[in-house]
Formats: structure tokens, sequence, C-alpha cells
């Protein structure tokens, strides 16, 4: 994996090690950020020594097949390290075809999934020369989605160039200059945003300065070579042969590596053997293979030319005869019932006909596919004795997994985080990982070593998260709050006490003083144990400041919101619901005596609402000049809810027939967003926003950038960043004045939300979509709006808040991801934040962490209650230091890497293009198995092997490929696909992965068995099934979560008695086309049903709309696009993305 910079930058200023000291009162002055700088001009870069910055990389003996090949895939061999030959030129890389771009061959049969027995297939490539046109979808069979660089002349060898790739442990570089008459405060920060990648020609790996400890300065990164030099080390031994594990008649199937958890990292393997060409993996003998096909491609015509183009001689053996080119071998088939059967134009694949098996019977653990037939032999005996013999010291999050044998890896629940291997006593202390948890539970001791690892380090936060009664909330009172004198880091249960009297910084080390009162413990009411005060004792504390964390009297909770009242927005109905939400919720906004709200409405001008004390109506105020926007009376707009509450319900139930008849088609957003700001300069606080279509007049006035029939044709994507720095930079004066705007988009048309929302996402707000919205032919989306307006107006709320994580001494923090600007290298600035935010940063490893046994992560978030306290909520983790790849490897956290591969994916996608962030995350799962399989595992097996903490990455990898936020091929809205990356920067980790890998149940045979009783309610708990109409049968009904929507699939023979019982119709033909709601009848299958869909609800702080969807109900797309395991028009299914993956480390 070749690096090209992935320096995305969501406000980062400069690394830091241990952080200024907090000053959370600090005035500042707002920098202005770099905008969204395109990715240099692709050209080719020479082959490095150093792909991560530790130093030069250097690479591992050669494993088996993994040899310098061709410079076509992923994989490109270089000179040794430390002999680094600059490239030619600043560009990162020539493009990669990404997975789901390329076109099949004419008459090229589907790929389908190997057969359950017989023997393997015969590999038949396929040859090409040329440039093909698209084939027939019903014949689409995509190549693997290989990164590489593209040679038009046969026999003759193209340019090397890298593929692209992230550089998990560099910091990015500075940042570009300020723009406009903003001046950026001494420090250089930078807003959240992608900053510019490294114009440097050659990217070399920084040499860190053996001095000093804490100063870290960003420098390039040179490609890796992903093979190593010929000759540099011997091959592995040759394994075959898998068994089904637990048969006490056959060996098991895996050899696993000897886990040795302090040991070094693995030394050379033993010599004298080499790895066969890696051909298909061994089938079983179910299922016969289909008839071998005689020359290129018998009864299916011409082989297409170019087709395959980008994979070069990847399989074994010699050449075949035909027209000079690249080859690619076959796939092997697949089993029945996992075979896709290509979907019609723009429609989701059919149902396929052998649906007689219906998953209701649910292994107990993972099916294998079955030996062939014929005795072990030598390299399979040989591996079956050391798994017998090492069985017993691996740990499960070790153990190897076969991918391409191992069909069930989903497990029949939720995926709980890893546990740490800490101490029993600091364990039980740590944070909870619902709130702060890292991609990596175990952190490398040295940079090199992660950089081995080919992982990402970071940590996901869910800070203001609204703790449930299993998470308990201290909240501590004191004049004293025990912070280290030089790192000021909070106390926490990880520092050290030496005695009485003094305690370590468990970040810098330093020995302070504990404080007198501090030696009283309010809870036992005892004096002299410091050790035993809750802030020792929890990981996640609230204090409640005094007044030296004050720069200013905490503001009052003030709500300003500014409604589009044109006549596009007074059709689609949603005045109504607001005004109503409102009116239900006035008493229940959170606030104090001293609560402010205002009202702004607007189309071509501009409408304030005098609500003044005395007035017996409110009194509109209409502001024509949209270019010179003033306040025409300032001190009456924003008026006391308690004091003027009458006046205010008036307005609300007057706002929609004041404008029901409204003619007015334009929209000045623009100039209604710089009167908020003006408005709540004075105090800060929220604005909320609704806004029905593109802005017409007026500054920040867009055109629609999307052409409607580019957009699944279309190479890449275009206009996924702003067309105007407008937002932006209102955004940040926002920010200054501790003012968040939260945007609400409402349309059926295209509103260009890539530009819009900057206002939200620069000023820490939040942005809501409800495409195609409207008060009667989409009441699904009109029940999503009620719920989500009612948690918005009464979930609480912190004002003028400031957020800083410091990391243990030796760790940097280079890159943030989420809503905030960034106000001082490390201080993020959040003028509200909600419980509903989720935030996440990239580290790095500056010095060596060798004399260290754990390390620490602390999140300190200032706020201000809407009861008008200052507060500080403070989260500590504790995680162990390795020195070894093996156990680096066991404490991944799968589910967070994908989170922040998402993250760093969506800031590629806006700097670079759609197609590097897609080629990117593909190398990334590519890289990390290479890395595992050739510097892990000591004994070497045929196969894609991942350990079992690995083992859902290429799948959570290919789901993210088809996430909408992603995915190609497919008609995506610009809008849609915006909103989508939006989500996955914002949203926590546990709803964001609902967004990337749904889950899926089978609910028509919900039973009591197994299931949760929570408040005297009986929750059912049925298993999840993988995502693949494999799973599907037209007997069933199944419901797909995914996250912000529902989807309730019903067969066309679906069980009669759920049609009664649960939906409330006689039979399948009287099921309604547009059902959004599940009736509520007194049957015990209604109940079990409606129970756990509400219980899905429950968990999570928005509300999933419910869509039930018959088998011919054009809605059926939806529910299938999701079926991420199974092959689509442009993409891969699971199994041949597996078969890609092996392919490209095999090479």
């Amino acid at each position: 994996m070749s690096s090209t910079g992935f320096n995305s930058r969501n406000g980062t200023g400069q690394t830091y090690a241990n952080g200024p000291s907090q000053n959370p009162g600090m005035g500042f002055n707002i920098g202005s950020q770099a905008p969204y700088s395109p990715m240099p001009t692709k050209g080719p870069v020479a082959p490095g020594a150093g792909l991560y910055n530790s130093g030069p990389y250097q690479p591992g003996p050669p494993a088996g097949p993994y040899q310098p090949g061709p410079p076509a895939g992923a994989y490109q061999p270089g000179p040794p390290a430390g002999a680094f030959q600059p490239g030619p030129q600043a560009g990162p890389y020539q493009p990669a075809a990404p997975v789901s771009s390329y076109h099949p061959p004419p008459g090229q049969p589907p790929l389908t999934r190997p057969p359950m027995g017989g023997p393997p297939p015969t590999l038949t490539p396929p040859q090409s020369s040329s440039p093909a046109p698209r084939m027939p979808h019903a014949q689409a069979t995509p190549p693997p989605p290989a990164a590489m660089s593209h040679n038009y002349y046969p026999n003759q060898p193209p340019q090397q160039s890298p593929s692209p790739a992230w550089q998990y442990g560099a910091a990015a570089p500075p940042a570009a200059a300020p723009h406009g008459a903003m001046r950026a405060p001494p420090s250089g920060p930078v807003g959240n945003h992608v900053g510019p990648m490294n114009p440097a020609a050659t990217l070399l790996p920084p040499q860190p300065s053996p001095s000093s400890s804490a100063g870290y300065a960003p420098t390039p990164l040179a490609p890796v070579p992903h093979s190593t030099a010929p000759g540099s080390g011997p091959g592995p031994v040759p394994l075959h042969g898998y068994t089904q594990p637990g048969n006490a008649s056959t060996p098991p199937p895996m050899a696993p590596h000897p886990y040795q958890p302090a040991s070094a990292p693995y030394g050379a393997l033993p010599t004298g053997h080499a790895m066969p060409p890696m051909g298909p993996p061994p089938m079983g003998n179910a299922t016969p293979p289909p008839p071998k096909a005689e020359g290129p491609s018998a009864g299916n015509g011409h082989q297409a030319p170019y087709a395959f183009n980008h994979l070069e001689n990847k399989m074994a053996g010699a050449p075949q005869s035909g027209p000079p080119g690249r080859h690619l071998g076959h796939y092997p088939s697949l089993p029945p019932g996992y075979n896709n059967t290509p979907a019609s134009q723009g429609a989701a694949p059919p149902m396929h006909p052998p649906m007689q098996t219906a998953p209701s019977q649910y292994p107990p653990q993972p099916q294998l596919y079955q030996q062939p037939p014929g005795g072990p032999g030598l390299a399979q005996m040989s591996s079956s004795l050391a798994s017998l013999s090492l069985q017993g010291n691996t740990p499960e999050a070790l153990r190897v997994v076969n991918l391409l044998q191992e069909r069930n890896l989903l497990p029949a629940g939720p995926i709980p985080a890893p546990t740490p291997p800490l101490p029993q006593d600091l364990q039980k202390v740590n944070c909870n990982p619902e709130v702060f948890r890292c991609t990596l539970s175990s952190i490398p001791q040295t940079q090199s070593l992660l950089n081995k690892a080919k992982l990402p380090l970071g940590l996901l936060l869910h800070p203001f998260k609204d703790l449930s009664v299993t998470l308990q909330l201290p909240v501590v009172t004191s004049s004293t709050i025990v912070r280290c004198r030089s790192c000021r880091t909070y106390i926490n249960p990880f520092v050290s006490f030496l005695d009485q009297r003094r305690w370590k910084c468990n970040l810098c080390f330093r020995v302070n003083d504990v404080p007198e009162e501090f030696m009283y413990n309010p809870i036992s009411r005892s004096y002299g144990e410091p050790q035993k005060r809750p802030e020792v004792q929890n990981a996640t504390i609230e204090f409640i400041a005094p007044s030296e964390y004050m720069l200013r009297p905490p503001q009052p909770a003030v709500y300003l919101f500014v409604l589009d009242v044109s006549h596009n927005a007074v059709e689609t109905g949603y005045l109504n619901v607001v005004c109503q939400s409102l009116l239900d919720n006035i008493s229940a906004l959170p606030g104090d005596t001293r609560t402010k709200v205002g009202f702004i409405t607007f189309d071509s001008t501009i409408h304030f609402y005098n609500l003044q004390e005395g007035l017996s109506q409110p009194q509109m105020l209409i502001v024509s000049d949209i270019e010179e926007i003033f306040l025409p009376t300032p001190d009456s707009l924003l008026v006391n809810l308690n004091e003027c509450k009458e006046l205010v319900q008036d307005l609300l139930k007057s706002l929609p027939h004041i404008f029901e008849k409204t003619m007015e088609t334009q929209s000045a957003l623009g100039p209604a967003l710089q009167a908020a700001f003006k408005l709540l300069s004075p105090t800060g606080g929220r604005v909320s926003v609704f806004q029905t279509q593109l802005p017409s007049m007026g500054v920040g006035a867009l055109k629609s950038r999307e052409d409607p029939n580019q957009r699944a044709s279309a190479k890449d994507i275009q206009h996924l960043a702003p067309a105007t720095d407008f937002y932006k930079k209102l955004a940040l004066d926002c920010s200054g004045q501790q003012v968040a705007v939260d945007l609400f988009l409402l349309s059926a048309q295209y509103c260009d939300l890539a530009s819009l929302g900057c206002i939200s996402r620069y000023s820490a707000g939040s942005v809501y979509y409800y495409p195609s919205y409207h008060h009667q032919h989409n009441p699904a989306q009109v029940e999503r709006f009620e719920k989500d307006l009612k948690r918005y107006l009464t979930r609480k709320i912190g004002f003028e808040a400031v957020m800083r994580i410091r990391c243990t001494k030796g760790l940097s923090i280079h890159t943030f991801h989420g809503n905030f600007f960034v106000r001082s290298t490390d201080l993020l600035s959040l003028p509200n934040v909600n419980p509903d935010a989720g935030f996440a940063v990239q580290m790095s490893i500056e010095e060596n962490l060798v004399d260290m046994q754990v390390v620490s992560f602390q999140a300190a978030l200032l706020y201000t209650s809407s009861k008008g306290e200052r507060r500080i909520r403070v989260h500590t983790l504790c995680l162990p230091v390795v020195n070894s790849l093996t156990d680096v490897f066991a404490g991944a956290d799968v589910q967070a890497v994908t989170g922040l591969l998402a993250s760093m994916a969506v800031d590629r996608s806006v700097s670079a293009s759609l197609g590097d962030a897609r080629d990117a995350m593909t190398n990334a799962a590519i890289d990390s198995l290479a890395s595992y399989r050739h510097a892990a595992l000591t004994i070497q097996q045929p196969g894609l092997l991942a350990p079992a903490c690995l083992r859902l990455f290429p799948l959570y990898v290919l789901a993210l490929l088809k996430q909408k936020a992603f995915r190609t091929g497919t008609s995506t809205r610009l809008d849609d696909r915006v909103f989508s990356m939006c989500q996955l920067k914002f949203q926590p980790l546990v709803y964001a992965m609902l967004m990337i890998h749904p889950t899926l149940y089978r609910v028509d045979d919900l039973s009591d068995q197994g299931a949760l009783n929570i408040s005297e309610r009986t929750i059912p708990q049925p298993r999840e099934l993988q995502l693949s109409v494999e799973k599907l049968c037209r007997e069933g009904a199944f419901l797909m979560d995914a996250g912000s929507v529902m989807h309730l699939w019903v067969g066309r023979s679906c069980n009669p008695s759920f049609l009664t019982q649960v939906l409330g119709v006689p039979d399948y033909a009287a099921l309604p086309q547009n059902m959004y709601q599940l009736p509520e009848l007194e049957t015990a299958e209604s109940q079990r049903t409606r129970a756990f869909i509400g219980w899905l609800r429950e968990q999570r702080p928005f509300y999933p709309s419910l869509h039930i969807i018959r088998d011919d109900s054009p809605q059926k797309g939806d529910f299938m696009q999701n079926m991420i395991e199974d092959r689509t028009e442009s993409a891969l299914s699971y199994y041949e993305f597996l078969l890609h993956m092996q392919q490209q480390i095999s090479k």
C-alpha cells in the first residue's frame, strides 16, 4: 500500500504531545481555515523505502507467493529500505480503477461462489488487449477492484505508480493562508476541513529528532514497497487442506501461530520452502462444479478487449495463447443460493427462484466449506499438529480464520468492543467504550511497530452522551479541582499516589502535591484517603466549575428559529409541523428563568417579529433591503420566554395562516442567516434553520450543480466540495460569538447540501435531511420529522463549550473529525454541544513508549448547562502498551477502525476524489491482512487469513464501498451522498455502524426464547442474519435496520398468521403498497413484533422510519441495495471481494 499522503485535517493546527494548559475561558481571534484544496496534478511517484512516518520501514522476509510482481497491482516493489530514489513529480499517484467502476467482457458468466464440493475448478484466464464498450448487465461480471496504474500498450511495462493509501501516523502539513479579512490566531489553527495534500515531490519518512520529545514536524512520507526484495528472506512452509473444527476424527482446520504476549516481533521464517502459486481455495464435496470451458470462454463469444487490463498475469501458470494483453483467471463458481441474479437496469436484483430453505435454523458455530475427498497430506498433518499443540495458548482474538472458507462470520448479536488486557483493578474503573474507545486497545510501543500493523491509530468519542442508569455520572462540587501543574490533566483513576501528600500525573509524569481539601472524602466522610475520592474512582466524572473557569457570566439559553416561508416551503406543509411541535414543547425547552426565544421568517425579504411584553399581538417587521441587512428593533426581537409566552404562542398559531397563500418563490437564506448572527452575537445561542430549496437571492445564493444524467454514469463524483465559502466564513464568525447553527433541509429538489452544510459543520451544529418531504405524499418522512423535532427541542444542550483531548507523553494527536472549529492547536470550539454528537481523532507515536506499561487519554469538555452552570465533564481511558505485532493485532477494534476509516475517506473524497477514497479503503483492508499474514503468522497457510478480531474487516470495507456516501454505478442524488458523508463524520460510532452495515432479522417467527425482560416488557432477540438474498425466503418476513430507516420486507408466500396477526390484512394481496406503521393488534405476535421494533428505536436518539415493503413494491430496491454480500451490476460480491484481496496479498 503506497502512500499518497492522506493529510485530512479537520481543523488542526500543529500536533501536540501533551497540549498546552487548558484555559477554557481564553479569548481568541477566529482564524479562517484554508478552503478545501484539490489533490495536486496526478503523476507517477517513484516507490520509496518508507510508508509510515517512523523512519525507514524494514520490509520483512517474503512469505509464500508474496513476491515482487509486475507493477499493475496495489503493491509495488521498491528499493530496499533506506535506498530511496526521489520521484519526478509532486503528484500523488495515478488514479486506480474503483471497486465498482469496471465493466465486464461480453459473454463472461457471472461470478459465483465456489461449490460446496467437488474438485476445484480450473483457472482459465480470459484475454484482453484493448478497451471495450460496456456489456449488457445480464452478463455483467465486474473484475476485481485493483488499485493500480493502467498500461494501454500490450507487453510493455507500465509506469510504477503507488495506489492510494492513508498515512495513519502522519501529521498533516501546515494550513494554507487565511482568506478574506479574518486573522488566524498566532498558533495557526485551521478549521475542521481537509487540508491541502503535501506538495513534496518525494514523500520521505520523517526522521525523529533524538533530542526532541514533544516537538513534532509534519514531514512527507514515502511509499513503501509491498513486496520484499528478492532473496531477502526464505519462503514459508506450504500447508494445504482444512477440516471442520470440532470433529474428533479429523485434524483442526488451521494451525494458529504461537501467541507470545510480550515477545518481540517475529524473526526469520524457516528456509528451504516456497509457497506454490495460489489457486482457488480447497472446496468441499457437496455440489459438483460447472463443466470446465475450453479455450477463452466457451459458449460466450469473444473476450472483451481490455475488460481486465488492470490485472496483469496474476493467476498461476503459464500465459495463455491469444492476443497480447493481461489475463485474469476465472473465479470459482458459487454455491446455489449465493449466486446473485443480475438485476435489470435501475432495479434491485430479483429474488432467487429456489427459495425453499428458510434461514430459521441457526448453526451454533461458523459453517466451513468441506474438505475435498482424500487423506490429509503432510502439510495438512503438520498444520493440524501445530494447531493441537498451540490451541491452548492462543486467545480468541488471534484465532486464525480463513475468510474464504468460513461463511457465517456474523455473531448472533451486537459486537462488543474488545476488552484491553489490563489488570483487573484498572479495567473495572476504565472508561466505558460507548463514550471513549480506541481503534487499538493495545498501543504499539513504537511508530515502526504501528506501521507494520498497517492499522490506523485513533480515538472515537461520544463526550456528551446521555448516560443511562448503567452509566451513572458522578457530579462533584468543589472549590478546588485537582489538576497537574504541568500538563493540566485532571486527576483520574490512573494517576499514582506516591504517598498521601503527592500524586504522579499519568500523562506527563510530573509529581504534584495533594491539596488539603482533597484529603477529605465526601462519600465516606473520612479524612486522609485521597485515593478513595470519587475523582480517583471514576473514569467519567463531571465537575461544577468555580469562577476561574468563566470569562463572563454563564450565558442564558437562547433559541432563534429561522423559517423558510416561500411558496415551495408552504406547499411541503412543514410549517404546520414546526409550529405545532413548538406549541407542544415550548415549556420543555431546556433552560431557566432567563431563557430567550426569537423568530425570523424569510422568502425574498426578511421578516422579524416584535414580541415585546405589553403588545396585544405579535408585530411583523419586514426588511426588504437584503443587501445591507439590519435589525429594525434589536431589543424586542429576542424575548424572555416566561414573560412573553402568550405572545410566542399566538405567533406560532398564526404563522402557518399568514403565508398559506404566498406566491413568493425566492429564497434569501444568506441574508436571513446574517440577521440571525447579528441578533445572537451579544449573547450566543442556537439558531435552528428550516430550508426547503436552493438559496436564490442575496449573499450565499447558489445555482444547481447536479446533473441527474450523470448520477450513475460519471467516472467520478463532482461537486462534493462547497461552491462558495460564504457559509463557512459565516460559521466561523458564529463560532467566535458562541452561536451554533442547526440546519433542517426538507426538499424534493437539489439544495446543495455540500455548501449549506458548512454553516453547521464549522459552528458545531447538526444537519437534518428529509428528502422528498411532503405532508401528504410522504407520511413516513412527516412522522420521522415530528419525532426528530421533539427530541431536538427537548434534549439537553451545552452552550459556549470547548473540548481538549490529552494523551500520554510520546503520543500526539494530529487530525480531528466532527463538527467544530479548532480554536488554538488542540482546543475544539463548540458553541453548542449536544448528546448526539460524535468526534474522532487520529494519533501517531512520536516517541518510543519503551518504559511504559500503560498510556492514558483524557477528554475534557467545559460547557455551560441550560441552567446556567459552568461544568466540566472528564473522560479518561487507559490502555496497555505492547511490543509484539501479534499483541497489536489482538487488540484491534474492528468497528472503531472502520468508523475512523470512514471519516478519513470522507475527507479524501472531498480533497482528492471519490475514486481515491474507495481505493484507499480497499488497500487499507488488503494491507492490514497482508501485514498479518507476512509479519504476524509464524506458520504460513494458504487462503485469505485474518485474526478473529479482524474477520469482519473486509466485510465492513466492502459495506463502505457500497454505502451511499461512496458507492458508484448506482443513481445516487448528490444531496443524499453528501448527507451520508456528514453522518459518517458526525454520528457516534454505534449509530454510524448501522448505516455502514445494517442488521437483518427474520421476524415472522419471533418467540420468547432468549428474550429480554425490560420494564415488564418481553423483547424478542432474533438472530442477526447475513446481508444476502441467500438468507431470504418467500415464506418469511425480514426486518432490516439501517439506522435512520427500517425496511420490513414481506415475501409473496409469507406465513398467513403473520399477515393477519401482525400486519392486520387477510392475505398478501391485501397488503397496501405504502404502509409505514404496524397496526396495534391485541395478539401475541403483534405485541412481540412491535416490542422488538420499539426496542430497536429506543437504542438511538433519532427516530427511524419504518417502510413495509411488498415483494413487488418499487421500494424493494432500497431494501436490496443494502444486501452487501451480493453482487450488483457495478460492485463485487463479498466472496469476489475476498478473492480480489487474496490476489493482491499473494502478489
